[in-house]
């Protein structure tokens, strides 16, 4: 699994906090208002642009997550769980199969993705045809607003309840603890993966998976995975097509079912696998035969330099945009690492388009994820493929959604727009909102406006209330860039340093005001259904020291 770095040197946080109790994140809140700071929350760290972790619009903190990843399974007769918003999905799959065998939840299939942000943004999974999103599935959600307060389901009300569950929560607080609904899974389920490359009629099955993935039985979800490989047979490159799938069901229901419905694919007995429930979460991220206590590890050894795209069809692509496809992926390797289309159909259409802020519902065959990495450490490798995904990205424009172009929020992409420092009109976000939200990007909007109209919570990409101002809680664009202090050379040192003392003082301020409020808030009662853990001690791991 890859940490996602980006490609060029970033801002460090004044401090990066790490609450164990929700008193805490209300200090960490209450002493950025103070001092004009902003928060980057931090589950698992997977956000695409890494906007969980950096920002360059002014000075912040990072509240990480990490000490919140309790997870509690009600009696497994109500099938319901709370689990907080630090875990990662790995950590709630292997909580789950150890209080019952024959319950899950569809969620991601990289198990170090965070709940906070993946539940969030939606949450595709393997189970998403049968079972929807995670977000379709989060049934009471704890959340820290701008002014500190701990808020469920009731108390929140539904507007922001609803914006929370596909909307992205880093712009309307931080959201601590999720309670889900399981759902049922059989004993066993049955995995296969089938490659197939142009040689062996690559292009025709994959014309036929378009028609097909969407409307086959939706207890069957099928994967493709497009990428240049080299033949077994002459040794020559080519274009490679893995159907990757998961079966909520047998062998033997499973091979008349595919016979019937997509018998292109020629599948055998021998292709498929029947497991446990659990240990196909395992195959199915590529740690097939692995322990399972791994799903608990929280992150990999694994570092690259990665970037993203993603996309929707709504019709299918014919065999002769697929060759065009073909052609562009052998004759410009630096552009395209792989490509993953997921379907949809199933459960995803039968839910409205504005149940949940995830529009992407009936009407859509399936998603398209673009991704480029390099293990090289050299900035200028990467920032070509950087750029040669941005123009595989617009090769793809007549073969994808139009007007807009949608995309996946939890595959983030600054190239679709950004907000301006402190102050971004309804018009300007509209840009990137429409395309990740649609219609539903105005409401989210009006619950912005309502729940913070100052724009505490906010990004590079974060929903911007009406007023669009973000001064009233003393950001200003002229607050010292904490960043600047060794990019100018040494000429320009001297120039920054008085920016530099006042953040550094900022900075110290900001770290004893926080460790006093954090020592009066813990010493008041709990809040009733208070979900964090620990002592009563707040671990702050580092402080301001210079630029990355």
């Amino acid at each position: 699994m890859e940490q996602f770095l980006p490609s060029f040197p970033t801002p460090k946080p004044l401090v990066i906090i790490t609450p164990l109790l929700e008193s805490h994140i209300q200090a960490a809140i209450s002493c950025s208002k103070q001092h004009g700071v902003q928060i980057r929350v931090r589950s698992g760290g997977h956000d695409y642009e890494g906007l969980s972790s950096i920002s360059y619009q002014a000075p912040f903190v990072i509240v990480d997550l990490v000490n919140f990843r309790s997870i509690t399974i009600d009696d497994v007769g109500n099938s319901t769980a709370w689990v907080q918003a630090g875990a990662t999905i790995g950590e709630l799959y292997h909580a789950i199969a150890k209080k019952s065998p024959t319950l899950g939840f569809p969620a991601g299939v990289c198990p170090t993705v965070g709940v906070g942000g993946h539940f969030s943004g939606g949450g595709y999974g393997m189970m998403s045809r049968n079972y929807g999103i995670a977000a379709d599935n989060i049934i009471d959600a704890r959340l820290i607003d701008a002014n500190g307060r701990i808020m469920n389901r009731e108390s929140m009300g539904e507007d922001l309840f609803w914006a929370i569950r596909g909307g992205g929560g880093a712009s309307f607080g931080v959201i601590t603890a999720w309670r889900i609904q399981l759902l049922p899974v059989p004993e066993n389920v049955t995995v296969f993966m089938v490659m197939r490359d142009l040689e062996q009629n690559a292009t025709k099955i994959v014309h036929r998976w378009q028609y097909v993935s969407g409307k086959i039985d939706k207890k069957l979800l099928i994967r493709l995975f497009l990428r240049r490989a080299r033949s077994s047979r002459d040794g020559k490159i080519t274009v490679q097509a893995s159907f990757v799938a998961l079966y909520l069901g047998g062998i033997d229901t499973l091979l008349p079912l595919m016979q019937r419905s997509f018998p292109e694919l020629g599948l055998v007995r021998s292709d498929c696998t029947e497991m446990s429930y659990i240990r196909s979460t395992l195959y199915l991220a590529g740690m097939n035969g692995m322990p399972l206590d791994i799903l608990l590890n929280r992150t990999w050894s694994l570092m690259s330099y990665f970037k993203g795209k993603s996309d929707y069809v709504t019709e299918p692509i014919s065999k002769t945009g697929l060759k065009s496809i073909w052609k562009r992926l052998l004759e410009h390797p630096n552009e395209m690492n792989e490509m993953q289309f997921s379907p949809f159909g199933g459960r995803l259409s039968e839910v409205s388009e504005s149940t949940t802020p995830f529009p992407h519902r009936a009407g859509t065959l399936y998603s398209i994820h673009y991704a480029v990495w390099s293990y090289e450490r050299r900035k200028s490798v990467f920032d070509g493929q950087v750029r040669g995904i941005r123009r595989f990205h617009s090769f793809m424009t007549p073969y994808v959604t139009k007007n807009p172009r949608s995309a996946y929020l939890n595959y983030r992409d600054l190239d679709l727009g950004l907000n301006n420092k402190g102050n971004t009109s309804y018009e300007q976000a509209s840009i990137w909102g429409l395309k990740y939200y649609g219609i539903n990007f105005k409401r989210l909007v009006h619950v912005k406006t309502k729940v913070d109209p100052s724009n505490f919570f906010r990004n590079e990409q974060s929903i911007p209330p009406i007023s669009g101002s973000a001064l009233s809680h003393g950001y200003s664009n002229e607050h010292p860039k904490l960043f600047l202090i060794c990019m100018g050379g040494e000429k320009k040192i001297m120039g920054y340093y008085m920016n530099w003392v006042q953040a550094l003082v900022t900075a110290w301020a900001f770290m004893f005001l926080f460790g006093l409020m954090c020592c009066c808030l813990s010493s008041k009662p709990r809040p009733h259904g208070d979900t964090g853990s620990g002592s009563g001690d707040c671990t702050c791991d580092g402080a301001y020291d210079g630029v990355l």
